[in-house]
């Protein structure tokens, strides 16, 4: 590869970098400021109620290692985000009745309420940001 076209990768790779952080960024400060909610919360809920249908048990349903190969999360980092959301008693950790070794999470009402209360936020700063 030439200095030249090694150049634009380097400068196209360096402002994808800048604008996730920008981004993520925006997205945590908002979400945290009106919602009480920091992103990676707001991303367990919104892939628990994006992939309710999709999810193993029910329509209502996930297995936590189904979300987790969804999430850019380590597996320490997903489990300590969904205790938060556990004890703010937005989902509910469940024991999987066919596979008592896989934990199940749950949207509560309160999940799917707060998702949808802090939704329009999360659009509007990616809207900000992807336009």
């Amino acid at each position: 590869m030439d200095s030249a076209m090694e150049s634009v990768l380097l400068d196209k790779w360096h402002k994808t970098l800048t604008l996730y952080h920008e981004l993520s960024c925006a997205l945590e400060s908002t979400l945290q400021e009106l919602h009480g909610l920091g992103l990676s919360e707001f991303e367990v809920l919104e892939r628990l109620r994006r992939y309710e249908a999709e999810c193993e048990r029910g329509s209502d349903e996930c297995a936590l290692k189904t979300l987790e190969s969804r999430m850019h999360l380590s597996q320490s980092a997903l489990s300590r985000t969904v205790s938060r959301l556990t004890n703010d008693g937005l989902v509910i950790r469940d024991i999987n009745t066919t596979d008592r070794r896989a934990a199940m999470l749950k949207l509560t009402d309160e999940g799917r309420a707060k998702h949808e209360e802090a939704k329009p936020s999360h659009r509007e700063v990616l809207a900000k940001f992807l336009d």
